[in-house]
C-alpha cells in the first residue's frame, strides 16, 4: 500500500474526490440529488469529485449524506489513558466518595419530605 504522507495535498484530493465519485455512481445518485440532499451547490459537488476540495464543511455534508462519516473517525477518537494516570484518576474518585454518615435517625423526630 502506499505511503499517504508521501501523496501532495493535490493527490490527496483527487483521491478523495475519485473515491466520493465512485460510491456515488455505485448507489447510483446523481450528482444533483447529491448535492441537494447535501446542502451544497451542484458545482462544489463537481470541485469535490475533481479533488478540489474547498471547504470542510462541504466535505462533512457529503460524507454525511452518502453515510460514510465514519471515515473520519479517527479525528474523534480519544487518546487512551496510561496505567498511572488511570489509577490517578481512580484515586481521585474514591477520595470524593463519603465513606459514613454523620449522623443518627432520631425515634421522636418526624422527617417531613421535601415533595
Amino acid at each position: 500500500m502506499e505511503d499517504i504522507y508521501m501523496l501532495s495535498d493535490l493527490q490527496l484530493g483527487k483521491r478523495i474526490g475519485g473515491k466520493l465519485k465512485a460510491i456515488r455512481l455505485k448507489r447510483n445518485i446523481t450528482q444533483q440529488s447529491l448535492a441537494e440532499a447535501s446542502s451544497i451547490s451542484l458545482s462544489s459537488l463537481k470541485k469535490i469529485e475533481n479533488g478540489e476540495i474547498g471547504t470542510f464543511d462541504s466535505l462533512l455534508r457529503v460524507l454525511r449524506t452518502l453515510g460514510i462519516l465514519e471515515s473520519i473517525s479517527a479525528l474523534f477518537m480519544e487518546d487512551q489513558m496510561s496505567p498511572s494516570e488511570y489509577y490517578e484518576r481512580v484515586n481521585k474518585a474514591k477520595k470524593n466518595t463519603r465513606k459514613r454518615a454523620a449522623g443518627k435517625i432520631l425515634a421522636d423526630k418526624k422527617y417531613e419530605s421535601e415533595w
